[in-house]
């Protein structure tokens, strides 16, 4: 009996240990997918002409700013 009640504590301990291994590559995973959305988005506004940036509303200088502006207040 208290074999079988170890055995089950132990493997409670490792499931909780996958579990949070899954977690933190899901996290991750997620961390990049929006990092590489918000890069493409850097690149997308430089590649625009200062008249093209005016027409938005921002100059150059401010473009990284935008982009993060809801993750970051700079």
């Amino acid at each position: 009996m208290a074999l079988n009640a170890v055995n089950h504590i132990e493997n409670a301990g490792l499931v909780a240990r996958m579990g949070q291994l899954w977690s933190g590559l899901v996290q991750g995973m997620i961390a990049y997918g929006e990092s590489r959305s918000r890069f493409n988005e850097i690149q997308a506004l430089e590649r625009m002409s200062d008249r093209e940036l005016a027409d938005i509303g921002l100059k150059r200088d401010q473009i990284v700013r935008h982009v993060f502006r809801d993750q970051f207040y700079l």
